[in-house]
């Protein structure tokens, strides 16, 4: 638990129990699988017609109660709260910016390619994210300075007792996936491919001749990039800073990057619109 005086003297980070924040986001995603296997489970729209599943919300009411009750002082952030205004949030110099069910439409499809994100913003950038595929049963998780991991024995976490044993416990990041003559691989979304992103990948073509491009949902995009099984994520569509934040920092922790598509300039986060720009993450 952090006291009250560990942002004041700029440890809260070192306060943060990343366990605990797994052990939140695999609770979060029992929830959604719960729904997930249950044929009959209700979808509703959102105002841009965007759809809205119980598991959203399920997921949602998990994340916000734990992250509240382990740390009070810390603002939690997701699309739920995205009407707080700015002036409020422009106080914050920490945060937790949530996804509950990043990958609506994946889930919604049964595809499997939906993901829980949760990550720590200090200021304007993500220090700490954590992304659970709930059908696969797998974890990605990167904190400042201790680098980004891939966790696939959910069955054994409990038995871990300490941050350290989950991290010998995993794989770090990236994996040495691609070898010498391997193709250039470009990762696109499954459900948003906008005709700027393709055009981009035609570009891409141009320079380093045959490309493979693969499909997938969700955040496991930044995870592709962060395993080396993709070169490059290129958005040029709309997303939130929730739906990037946890990517974000697994990318930056295995050694890769997020710019902005047009300025070139890292992704910044907590901004007056939580729009982001088109961004690209390579490694």
């Amino acid at each position: 638990m952090c006291d009250m005086n560990c942002e004041k003297t700029g440890a809260l980070l070192d306060m943060i129990n990343l366990k605990e924040i797994i052990k939140i986001a695999i609770a979060a995603g029992d929830q959604i699988i719960a729904i997930y296997n249950n044929d009959t489970a209700a979808v509703a729209y959102k105002e841009d017609n965007s759809p809205l599943t119980l598991a959203d919300e399920a997921s949602n009411k998990v994340i916000f109660e734990a992250l509240s009750n382990l740390y009070p002082e810390i603002p939690v952030l997701s699309e739920e709260g995205k009407g707080i205004p700015f002036h409020n949030r422009n106080t914050w110099d920490y945060f937790w910016l949530v996804d509950p069910l990043d990958g609506t439409k994946e889930f919604i499809k049964k595809n499997g390619e939906f993901t829980v994100n949760i990550a720590l913003i200090k200021k304007n950038k993500p220090v700490l994210g954590v992304i659970y595929v709930p059908v696969k049963r797998e974890i990605y998780f990167a904190q400042e300075r201790i680098g980004a991991y891939k966790f696939e024995e959910i069955d054994r976490f409990e038995e871990l007792g300490s941050v350290e044993e989950l991290i010998l416990s995993s794989r770090k990041l990236p994996e040495d996936s691609h070898t010498t003559n391997a193709k250039y691989t470009v990762v696109g979304s499954r459900s948003h491919m906008s005709k700027e992103t393709k055009e981009y990948i035609d570009s891409i073509r141009q320079i380093h001749g045959e490309v493979e491009t693969i499909s997938a949902g969700s955040s496991l995009k930044f995870c592709l990039v962060a395993e080396a099984k993709a070169d490059i994520y290129p958005r040029f569509g709309p997303t939130m800073e929730w739906d990037t934040a946890a990517g974000h920092i697994i990318v930056e922790e295995a050694g890769g990057k997020i710019i902005a598509a047009e300025s070139k300039l890292p992704l910044e986060y907590n901004k007056e619109t939580l729009l982001n720009p088109w961004f690209i993450v390579s490694r």
